[in-house]
């Protein structure tokens, strides 16, 4: 009887299949240099005095004119130098350094966009790198389609050892996800270090980013957004418009951000969203009482691995074509052991003694 609990395994295995289908649709974005969109670029963030020079270089290194674009620095109540490393960069024509209006990103968000100039706002975070064409790859495409809201690839530093490589595959399996869903017409994730977005359309829908929720500036936008009939949201596949991400450098700093992640998801409103969440949770959780019922009833750890086996399938796919498109094949070799590894994880971040009121310098 207990062999029936496979069946919970099949929702996670047609939802994901389907999302893996839509990701064979996907096709590189080529930009070209004929641009004249003038581009707002928001770094929202806080007590990165080490990381902000970083970021502004690769910023002043980009091909897009000088004219064409400006940096709006918010600093969210630093306790370190970074307003002042921000405000002594020079080789940026168009630099803003201020000072959040309020407290938190969504609020250091808010407060660059207001003080933007261009009609598009590209965001990113401190702790961020990208290439000489980030800006001009983003404005090309926005130029051709007009979408309201552009998500971008994020991929994070290359890790060592395991722990490097599991949120990498991690990481890489959510961006799966928000490329597939996106290229569906059914966006469900997004993410903040690197999206575009009307100044207008933010405006429009700033209302509804639940400030009182830490996290999610970028998805509850996203699902504002994608409520509004007509709107358009748009997949940017493009090498020269990633950005590349840092990785956590502690597990208690991973579990903190993955517990804030799914701490928004009681606020989610939209369908497709709630669906696939409810579904994964099911599917996890099931995973993990497998696992636990083997220690009391060993016949369960053949169902745990029998289900375990299921749910790897589909997460396969999606990570052979993910790790392809970014050039990180390397990786599936650790896909096993952190498949392995995924149950405790989970269970991780659900008992996170730091998901209340642990504080990093991420703003995100």
């Amino acid at each position: 009887m207990q062999w029936f609990l496979l069946i919970l395994v099949l929702p996670y295995i047609f939802l994901l299949v389907k999302i893996q289908r839509n990701l064979k649709n996907i096709r590189q974005f080529n930009s070209v240099n004929a641009c004249t969109s003038f581009i707002s670029i928001i770094i929202a963030c806080r007590n990165e005095s080490d990381n902000i020079l970083k970021v502004l270089k690769d910023i002043a290194l980009q091909d897009y004119p000088a004219n064409l674009f400006e940096v709006i620095i918010v600093d969210d109540n630093s306790g370190d130098q970074t307003f002042n490393i921000a405000s002594g960069f020079t080789d940026i024509n168009d630099l803003k350094v201020l000072k959040n209006k309020g407290s938190g990103k969504k609020m250091a968000v808010a407060s660059g966009v207001e003080s933007a100039k261009g009609d598009l706002i590209l965001t990113t975070d401190a702790d961020c790198s990208m290439g000489k064409r980030w800006i001009n790859s983003v404005a090309s495409f926005y130029s051709m389609y007009k979408p309201d809201l552009i998500i971008c690839p994020v991929v994070l530093k290359s890790g060592q050892r395991f722990f490097g490589k599991f949120q990498e595959l991690e990481f890489l399996s959510l961006q799966g996800v928000t490329a597939g869903t996106a290229i569906a017409g059914t966006s469900t994730m997004c993410n903040g270090a690197n999206l575009a977005f009307t100044k207008e359309v933010y405006l429009k829908h700033s209302k509804n980013l639940h400030y009182d929720i830490s996290s999610g500036d970028d998805v509850f936008l996203l699902h504002s957004i994608k409520k509004d009939k007509g709107s358009k949201i748009m997949w940017l596949e493009s090498r020269e418009a990633t950005v590349t991400a840092s990785a956590s450098g502690t597990i208690s700093l991973f579990l903190s951000q993955r517990s804030r992640w799914i701490s928004k998801g009681k606020a989610y409103n939209d369908r497709s969203t709630i669906i696939l969440a409810i579904v994964t949770f099911v599917t996890i959780i099931t995973q993990v009482i497998l696992l636990i019922s083997g220690f009391f009833r060993p016949a369960f750890f053949l169902i745990f691995a029998a289900f375990l086996m299921l749910k790897s399938i589909p997460d396969f796919l999606i990570l052979m074509n993910t790790t392809k498109r970014y050039g990180k094949r390397d990786l599936m070799k650790w896909f096993i052991p952190s498949q392995l590894v995924y149950p405790f994880y989970v269970i991780g971040v659900v008992l996170n003694p730091f998901k209340y009121g642990f504080k990093t310098n991420s703003v995100s």
